[in-house]
């Protein structure tokens, strides 16, 4: 197989929101596994690892490619299972999440996958290798799609640091502020979580927008006023059964959240998200996960609703 790109002719098909791509591929056995193509930089043939003495054992080695040095890492070994037999006649996935370029090793690539996201269900119960499944699909034949959760693969080997600076972890009166936290990722809302604890801001954590819909529907039969409940809405953008674009759309139709400050956060890195932001409707785009990045929206948001008070 020659080696190949993806993702840069894709941005036009993101228009509609709710659109998902996928690459797919097996590790060992049968069992089909997707990530979201426009993390993928390219799929290439195996190379020659340079092997690195105390590294992490998911970390096989390292490759310069492209001009950038990474790590390689096992991805089956990665999500619970056994480590990839005869990796020398496998691929390596060059993916970029978080900032950073890291490469997986798989078995082989199967095919690319177009869906929406309503398409896509929660994963089942997150136990064994399902702990790195962050949502299910089905092909059109019902076979099962499982797609990882990439973030919490590469927390196993990179903690992201979640320390704020002293600058933005003052001046706040603790639980003054809520923000409604909305990821299907356990790793990112713990990452959100464990930030704005220090900015003494507390969340409410959901795992996807229909869930966060659903709270907020709740709460308004029950006579809160969730715009002022809440500081903000800090949504990822892709989730199962409803995105971070459609959750903000539903939103933005309700005249009673016309205030509701909705800030959008994904790792995928793209000028595509700013102009999504525009359409929906949501009032800022960060890419994830630089925790001050993240203290910095909210203070500005914080001196805001200050300063109209």
């Amino acid at each position: 197989m020659a080696e190949q790109r993806w993702g840069s002719s894709l941005e036009s098909n993101q228009a509609a929101g709710s659109r998902l791509e996928l690459l797919l591929f097996q590790l060992e056995g049968r069992q089909l596994y997707g990530i979201n193509i426009f993390k993928v930089q390219e799929v290439i043939p195996y190379q020659p690892l340079t092997r690195l003495a105390g590294a992490h054992p998911l970390v096989k080695g390292i490759a310069t490619l492209r001009g950038i040095t990474m790590p390689i890492m096992d991805l089956s070994l990665a999500v619970g299972g056994p480590p990839l037999s005869q990796p020398e006649q496998g691929y390596i996935i060059i993916t970029e999440y978080n900032r950073s370029v890291h490469g997986f090793l798989i078995r082989r690539v199967d095919r690319i996958m177009n869906t929406q996201w309503d398409r896509v269900q929660p994963p089942p119960r997150a136990t064994g290798r399902h702990a790195f499944v962050t949502a299910v699909t089905l092909l059109e034949n019902r076979e099962i799609v499982e797609i990882l959760d990439v973030e919490k693969v590469l927390d196993q080997v990179v903690h992201a640091s979640t320390v704020v600076s002293e600058a933005y972890s003052e001046g706040v009166q603790p639980g003054a502020y809520k923000v409604l936290v909305v990821d299907d990722s356990s790793v990112a809302r713990n990452q959100i979580r464990a930030s704005l604890a220090q900015l003494g801001v507390d969340c409410t954590t959901v795992t996807d927008g229909r869930n966060a819909l659903e709270l907020i529907e709740r709460l308004q039969s029950e006579g809160v006023d969730v715009a002022r409940e809440y500081l903000m809405i800090i949504s990822d953008i892709e989730m199962p059964e409803m995105d971070g674009y459609q959750l903000t759309t539903h939103v933005r139709e309700d005249p009673r959240l016309k205030d509701l400050y909705i800030l959008l956060h994904s790792s995928i890195s793209g000028v595509f998200n700013m102009d999504m932001v525009q359409r929906t409707g949501a009032d800022k785009f960060i890419q994830k996960y630089h925790p001050d990045d993240l203290a910095q929206a909210v203070h500005d948001r914080i001196r805001h609703v200050e300063g109209n008070d």
